[in-house]
């Protein structure tokens, strides 16, 4: 049996949890900042970073008080360590790095992409190879998992990632941040064929969506007040969605794989969700919706499939390398 306590500070939850085998979650605890950020419509690292300071080890010492396990029981110690905000990581590592000292256990430095794919293995019974559509923050990717740790990146976002499309769209709304779940919610009010946004056409498998939120501007700039919002909503998910869904699959269908799984953030996005169950020809796999915004039981479940000890000078990055 193997215990990892995973840790996760990339950005502005400081997460903490202890997954078995990495597949079960024996604990997971996740503090979030939203509110703390909100009123600057957007996140604040040298916030983030402070507040990430002060609740540290309290969200550590209840991941394992509720794990009902010893530093002795655990295999190691996994923590994020980028890309992310580097101040925020350093709070992360720093205590990760001076616990597997204290307690004798290794260290796993865990990318945090590949984390955001490895929570699709918690409760279930998924193994590569598959194709995984990322969707996270910065990043939007259609990468090929043909092992555990090696996956290739056929495709990603040429400009904005659509998790920041859907943040500059619900500003421009006044929908607020975060702008993705406000839009999802407000969709399911409005009529996705109101406004036709066309989606960007770049070749293979990449991605571009700068030109969709020019186009929401735009409209936005022409419609007299007050704005049929609910409308704009769902019409902007429709061709972020319906993109997303065509690219993945005809990865998909080039490949010849016989598995989907969807990563990150946006994974929790209804209308996405049911897209790919309505569409795909094969099972596709989602993480549970408290497993697609950042959380630790990922990162533990990630060193598990993933990992490898790591050294103790061992730094942090801001982008994917």
């Amino acid at each position: 049996m193997a215990l990892y306590l995973g840790v996760e500070t990339s950005c502005d939850e400081t997460a903490a949890a202890v997954v078995q085998d990495g597949r079960t979650v024996l604990s997971s605890k996740v503090l979030s900042q939203i509110k703390v950020h909100q009123q600057y419509g957007g996140v604040v690292p040298e916030v983030a970073a402070r507040k990430h300071l002060e609740t540290i080890n309290l969200v550590i010492d209840e991941a394992m008080s509720a794990a009902s396990v010893s530093p002795k029981d655990l295999t190691g110690i996994a923590c994020t360590v980028g890309p992310g905000l580097v101040g925020t990581l350093l709070i992360g590592l720093s205590a990760s790095k001076a616990l597997s000292w204290a307690w004798d256990r290794p260290l796993i430095a865990v990318d945090h992409l590949l984390a955001h794919v490895c929570a699709n293995y918690i409760d279930t019974d998924l193994e590569p190879p598959f194709v995984a559509l990322l969707v996270s923050g910065g990043h939007t990717q259609i990468i090929h998992f043909e092992s555990y740790s090696d996956g290739k990146i056929l495709g990603q976002t040429r400009d904005d990632a659509a998790g920041e499309a859907y943040d500059k769209v619900a500003r421009l709304l006044g929908l607020g941040y975060p702008g993705g779940p406000a839009i999802d919610k407000l969709s399911s009010q409005g009529n996705a064929g109101a406004f036709k946004f066309p989606e960007g056409v770049v070749p293979g498998y990449d991605f571009s969506f700068s030109g969709l939120k020019t186009a929401v501007s735009r409209t936005v700039e022409k419609l007299s007040q007050p704005l049929p919002v609910a409308d704009l909503a769902a019409s902007f998910q429709e061709a972020v969605t319906r993109v997303l869904v065509k690219k993945t699959l005809k990865a998909q269908q080039d490949l010849g794989v016989k598995t989907i799984v969807l990563a990150g953030g946006v994974a929790a996005n209804r209308e996405l969700r049911a897209k790919f169950e309505a569409q795909s020809p094969v099972p596709v796999y989602f993480p549970k919706l408290s497993l697609c915004t950042d959380n630790a039981a990922m990162v533990a479940a990630a060193a598990h499939f993933c990992g490898s000890p790591s050294s103790l000078d061992i730094g942090v990055y801001s982008r994917q390398r």
